[in-house]
């Protein structure tokens, strides 16, 4: 998939960039939440209503996919589709952090030079 066949999806939302990276492994909605909440040190907490939602776009989009199902509980994991926006997802915000970097750095120079 090209670059520009990507641009559709992104950028990803803060939630669901983190759904997205929680899904390295297949997950149930419940885990999903408790992974996110840990990876994001508490910065994102997903609601059920917000995750189920997502996990309606998201399957839509075809970024994930439902692989198993017991007792009510629905696993889902990453496409390979999933697997490219999330990279590409990455690749973007490693230039942000590096500009942003590179503007903090520069700016602090200023401010001690002058």
């Amino acid at each position: 998939m090209a670059v520009n066949e990507y641009s559709k999806y992104l950028p990803l939302s803060e939630a669901t960039y983190y759904i997205l990276v929680a899904l390295d492994e297949p997950l149930h909605g419940y885990a999903i939440m408790q992974k996110v909440e840990a990876m994001s040190e508490g910065t994102v907490v997903i609601g059920p209503g917000t995750l189920y939602g997502a996990f309606t776009t998201l399957e839509k989009q075809g970024l994930i996919a439902m692989v198993k199902e017991e007792a009510r509980r629905k696993s889902y994991a990453l496409t390979d589709r999933g697997r490219d926006v999330l990279a590409e997802q990455l690749r973007r915000l490693d230039i942000m952090v590096r500009s942003g970097k590179e503007a903090a750095a520069s700016s602090s120079k200023k401010e001690g030079g002058v």
